[in-house]
């Protein structure tokens, strides 16, 4: 997907990475971002962290082509995006739910059914192929909606704020599956979230936003070794770091 104005080719975009410079989008008098910059490198996890009503989710949509900037560049591969809430379709089953990406792209509904049962067993979900949405936990139906995530196919994951909806321990366990998934999965993940912890376990590097309109404040690398736990001190520290650069003391 490539928005606006041309611009030489990168090194990120060569690789199916994302590159974003100078995007701007106002909805009417509201600007949502303004001289945004971002580089995603394919492969990596890239967090966008800042306070509710920054633009993160405006940016998600830009990279994921849902909008157009109104100024500045946006390149990426087609995406796939999970958003906030699961949008797990209550008549059908919590199997069919997590083929349904596959469903729409052609496949038939038994080698759709097949390809997401392979994926039940890895993220605990064996025996709940049949329930229906509204008979599973918010951790369930977050790990049925990645599955249908992961199974469109595309080399580029958006994630606006999958836990959001998750209390503490159902989020602290989403947090966990959703390393050991990327870490089996050779995806690039751009995920937008407010939880500074959550970037810090999580991320590659974290892209600290204004409040509005958001702007770039600082981003940070997370060069610390996996599994992350979040009473390690360097975990602790590169938190606060985060904090301190959006104005919130830790």
């Amino acid at each position: 997907m490539r928005t606006e104005v041309e611009a030489p080719m990168t090194e990120p975009q060569r690789a199916n990475g994302v590159l974003v410079t100078g995007a701007r989008k106002a909805f009417g008098d509201v600007v949502a971002l303004d001289g945004v910059d971002l580089c995603v490198d394919a492969g990596s996890l890239v967090a966008v962290v800042g306070p509710s009503g920054c633009g993160k989710s405006t940016l998600l949509e830009l990279v994921c082509g849902l909008l157009t900037p109104d100024a500045g560049v946006v390149s990426a591969p087609p995406a796939a995006l999970m958003p906030q809430r699961d949008a797990l379709l209550p008549w059908l089953s919590a199997l069919d739910n997590a083929a349904l990406a596959l469903r729409v792209a052609g496949a038939s509904r038994a080698a759709a059914r097949a390809a997401a049962h392979a994926l039940f067993a890895v993220f605990g979900l064996v025996g709940f192929e049949d329930a229906r949405p509204g008979a599973l936990s918010g951790g369930m139906r977050q790990r049925v909606a990645f599955i249908r995530t992961l199974l469109a196919g595309r080399s580029l994951l958006c994630l606006d704020e999958p836990f959001a909806a998750l209390d503490a321990l159902t989020r602290a366990q989403a947090q966990e599956w959703l390393a050991a998934a990327l870490a089996r999965e050779a995806r690039t993940v751009l995920l937008v979230t407010h939880d500074v912890e959550e970037a810090v376990l999580l991320a590659d590097r974290i892209v600290l936003l204004s409040p509005r309109p958001g702007r770039v404040v600082a981003e940070l690398d997370v060069a610390l070794p996996r599994p992350r736990s979040r009473t390690d001190a360097e975990v602790v520290a590169l938190r606060e770091r985060a904090l301190a650069a959006l104005g919130v003391q830790p």
